[in-house]
């Protein structure tokens, strides 16, 4: 078992990662403090059948407890049951010192974050990531539904009262899952330091070798990433914006896709490609391109998605959330483990989406 201490401005949270984490009392009740007057788990209908009975059977000695299981997938990351979540936790009589509990990835961490975070103006919440993804979101205290128009941009700042990831929650993970929770790790060993990618690159040169230990360590390297940059920049008006890096691609290619239709990890590898594209053209750099292609492919990520408009992508980046004055504004290398924002014009951007689009269709 390893702990890392998650610490913000406004909170500060144990991060506890091991196996059969829900076995250990002591570490349940540690992590939820205070006894709630009631505990509502949300959850969605596969990790239901897997793991809900577990948790609730760790839990319900402890307080009254409730459990709300919706359709699992990015769809349901929306207002609709953002509205449904809050009708429940309201029927059910949840008060401020009850806690929610997101049993799930990261769809259901940001939703049941975001229920949290507005409930009675704000009531604790405990994250309990079931996917590699997850491990990305659930720590730094962003929740956040989608619109049709953006990915997350309805949201809050609601910090966890503590992170508990058992390993044992995903060893049942098809490769697909763990190809894309893998891209944010790799992400992460991109923006602070080299070692972390030439370790990552070494250790995991194939998608097989992401478990066990190998995984362990690849998990509390990259959360520990996470909560260096979440430590110094909690709302993300600094380097935490870092963290975005091949998201604004990555978001519009869901966004154009339909939410679900590509998963976010291959999304966001696709777009950590074309970052260091851009990066290459805007900062006068030369960096290892190819020598990622071919990881990425050795790993399993799709190429660029076939039959997309180069302006219709570049309409969709303009909704980021870094957007100034309808300029987009990127995550750019400079080096391995090196990066600056800044802001691209439309004619590069529009060139090179060009170039990639042009390229799957021939």
């Amino acid at each position: 078992m390893n702990e890392l201490l998650i610490q913000t401005n406004s909170k500060e949270y144990p991060l506890i990662i091991g196996e059969n984490l829900f076995l250990q009392k002591d570490i349940l009740l540690r992590a939820i403090g205070e006894k709630p007057t009631s505990i509502l788990v949300i959850t969605d209908d596969h990790i239901s059948s897997l793991y809900l009975q577990r948790v609730v059977h760790a839990l319900d000695e402890i307080s009254p407890i409730f459990t709300k299981v919706i359709r699992s997938g990015e769809a349901s990351k929306s207002f609709d049951m953002y509205y449904e979540c809050q009708t429940f936790a309201l029927a059910k009589g949840l008060d401020r010192k009850s806690l929610i509990i997101a049993l799930g990835g990261g769809v259901i961490g940001d939703l049941a974050g975001f229920v949290a975070a507005t409930f009675m103006r704000g009531i604790r919440f405990i994250q309990i990531p079931t996917t590699i993804l997850a491990h990305d979101s659930a720590v730094g205290g962003k929740v956040a539904i989608n619109h049709p128009l953006g990915k997350n941009t309805i949201g809050a700042f609601h910090q966890p009262e503590a992170v508990l990831y058992d390993t044992t929650f995903l060893k049942t993970l098809p490769p697909e899952e763990k190809r894309s929770g893998f891209a944010e790790i790799i992400k992460e060993s991109l923006i602070l330091e080299k070692n972390f990618y030439q370790w990552l690159k070494t250790s995991v040169p194939t998608l097989d070798s992401l478990h066990g230990s190998i995984l362990q360590e690849a998990l509390l390297k990259g959360m520990r990433v996470k909560a260096t940059i979440v430590s110094q920049d909690e709302r993300e008006t600094g380097i935490r914006a870092y963290l975005n890096f091949g998201h604004t691609l990555g978001h519009a290619l869901e966004s154009v896709l339909g939410y679900g239709k590509i998963s976010h990890g291959d999304a966001v590898a696709i777009g950590m490609i074309f970052a260091m594209k851009v990066s290459e053209k805007q900062l006068n750099v030369t960096l290892p391109i190819r020598e990622m292609q071919k990881w990425f492919n050795d790993i399993g990520f799709p190429l660029f998605p076939k039959g997309l408009s180069a302006h219709d992508i570049l309409e969709s980046m303009k909704k980021d959330k870094k957007v100034v004055r309808g300029k987009v504004r990127m995550n750019l290398m400079k080096e391995i483990g090196a990066l600056a924002i800044e802001e691209v014009d439309d004619e590069l951007l529009l060139t090179l989406l060009k170039q990639e689009c042009e390229e799957v269709n021939v």
